[in-house]
């Protein structure tokens, strides 16, 4: 089952999305819903991101290329990180399929993308073992982690290089179902392939972040985990287009724009 959130009309909801049209839902997959009846048109709805997340979480360095490469540029040893540790994103910096990323004026030339798997969590857990972690995952969906690396190198919280407004594309939806190990991700850049890796060969997979969170955290519905990425970006311009497509899920589509200073 694919979820959509999408606005028509000055309203803004949850529908079921089947091929082209969606069936319009009261409520959401949540808190529970129920059909309305009512159908839109896909192109004729405005896309949303596919959930508000109560909490926005994020796995960094979790597939050993990136690291690997990631060092080579900065001229270390790789450091292959031994334990799943999560980080924290700030919702301010989410927008949709289609929206616009806004480069800050101030920016250098050093704007990376990174193509990512979202889980969506489905349901409150708590001290879950990893053969049951994946029980609180509603769906996944696609990120597209931008990242300004000069201010990433020079901001100790990430404040700013992981967190301005715009930097954390998500969408198009939320599919239920995956077959993570036939999962591929492509991110392509002005329609040019850039980025391609299994999708599944995580350092450390969803569920065993799950385990090791709820140990400490509880997870509510919406909450969202992104999932890393793998390979090197180039450095994206204005007037550049990114779309990040995963087997099963869909494309994820923004184009990136320089604020004028």
């Amino acid at each position: 089952m694919r979820w959509v959130r999408y606005t028509t009309a000055g309203r803004t909801g949850y529908g079921i999305l089947e091929g082209e049209t969606i069936r319009a839902v009261e409520g959401d997959p949540f808190a529970g819903w129920n059909a309305t009846g009512a159908q839109h048109a896909l192109a004729a709805v405005k896309l949303e991101i596919p959930v508000v997340p109560r909490t926005f979480y994020c796995a960094g360095l979790n597939y050993v290329e990136h690291v690997i490469e990631g060092a080579k540029k900065r001229g270390e040893t790789p450091n292959i990180p031994a334990r799943p540790e999560i980080g924290y994103r700030a919702n301010n910096g989410l927008i949709a399929h289609n929206e616009t990323v806004i480069i800050p004026a101030d920016a250098t030339e050093k704007i990376h993308y990174e193509g990512e798997l979202v889980a969506v969590i489905g349901k409150q857990a708590k001290n879950l073992n990893q053969s049951e972690a994946l029980s609180c995952v509603m769906g996944w969906t696609i990120g597209n982690d931008v990242s300004e690396r000069t201010w990433q190198r020079a901001d100790r919280t990430f404040w700013r290089s992981k967190n301005s407004d715009t930097f954390k594309p998500m969408g198009p939806y939320i599919q239920t179902e995956l077959d993570l190990e036939q999962a591929q991700t492509n991110v392509r850049l002005n329609g040019e392939v850039r980025t391609s890796f299994a999708t599944g060969h995580m350092l450390f997979s969803c569920a065993t972040f799950i385990a090791a969170m709820t140990k400490y955290i509880t997870l509510y519905p919406g909450d969202v985990i992104w999932l890393g990425t793998d390979g090197q970006s180039p450095d994206v311009k204005s007037g550049d287009v990114v779309e990040v497509e995963i087997t099963g899920l869909g494309t994820l589509s923004n184009p990136f724009k320089r604020a004028e200073g």
